[in-house]
């Protein structure tokens, strides 16, 4: 169990202090140099976690904001949240290059496409939809409006749009075929995320419990339990090896597991309340947590 675990990161090598209030999720960027993270306080942050500086705070919404995405060439980012705004914005200015709006209720995760043309969202109106970033349109391209309750994640893949909800679900939809696949877990689902090699959804349910599914036959491969996730929306993801899932918990905890056995092979503090988010960087041994406490922590081997 120990060597298994033993190039997990579980030292604190930095906390980052700024948001007012809970700090309800942390990215790294697609580089692993930078990290943006979002709050109750209705701000952005943009800092250099490795270095422990604070860069840049953007502010423009009314409420709290759920979810924050970076394009690849970290030029441009997009924000949504409680006012059912989704904005998008340049970097190193900080301006709002346009506020897209269509969604009746909340939005509760915001993910570009690969060449950033295009925004993909999820909320409480049910709806997933599609923004061109590109054109001068505010109105959404493309409305999936096929779930039952609130779309609490959103994951994409070249070809693909996968969604999770409340209603239990998970949805992929065939971007170019219209081709939907419906997994039902029975559980509401409140994150989804694909496993680096892209063959496996992660999908964190609110029943203390992470499933493994195949993406392409949809079968459930393994599920994850041991950590507390019963009211809080909460991350869960892949280690950059796809050795290791990791999660938060409503404990303050973070929790690692074997992907292919199940095994718990490591769990630790890392917070004093809820853990909301974890963000594991691209190429080395380190990942972000955030959480209910106001801080945002990276941690190392």
């Amino acid at each position: 169990m120990a060597g298994a675990a033993a190039g997990l990161p579980s030292k604190e090598a930095a906390i980052l202090k700024g948001h007012e209030g809970a700090v309800l999720a942390v990215r790294f960027n697609k580089d692993g140099k930078y990290c943006l993270s979002c709050g109750k306080d209705r701000s952005l942050r943009l800092w250099n976690p490795h270095k422990g500086i604070h860069i840049k705070t953007y502010n423009g919404h009314a409420r709290d904001v759920r979810d924050v995405a970076v394009s690849s060439d970290n030029s441009k980012l997009s924000s949504c949240g409680g006012d059912r705004q989704l904005l998008y914005w340049d970097v190193s200015s900080g301006r709002i290059i346009r506020k897209f709006q269509g969604h009746d209720a909340e939005i509760n995760s915001v993910k570009f496409n690969e060449y950033a043309a295009a925004l993909i969202s999820g909320g409480g109106d049910r709806s997933v939809r599609a923004w061109d970033c590109r054109s001068n349109r505010f109105d959404p391209i493309q409305v999936i409006d096929t779930f039952k309750d609130s779309v609490t994640s959103v994951q994409l893949t070249k070809t693909e749009i996968i969604a999770g909800s409340v209603d239990g679900t998970v949805r992929t939809f065939d971007i170019r075929n219209g081709r939907e696949i419906v997994d039902d877990l029975g559980q509401s689902v409140n994150s989804v995320a694909l496993s680096y090699d892209e063959g496996c959804i992660l999908a964190s349910c609110l029943d203390s419990t992470i499933r493994l599914l195949d993406r392409a036959s949809g079968e459930q491969l393994q599920e994850y339990k041991g950590h507390e996730n019963k009211a809080f929306k909460m991350d869960s993801c892949l280690t950059n090896t796809d050795a290791h899932v990791v999660s938060g918990s409503e404990d303050g905890r973070v929790f690692y597991w074997d992907l292919v056995d199940g095994v718990l092979v490591k769990s630790f503090k890392a917070h004093a309340a809820v853990v909301t988010s974890v963000s594991y960087h691209p190429t080395e041994s380190c990942m972000l947590t955030s959480s209910v406490d106001g801080t945002i922590r990276m941690w190392k081997t």
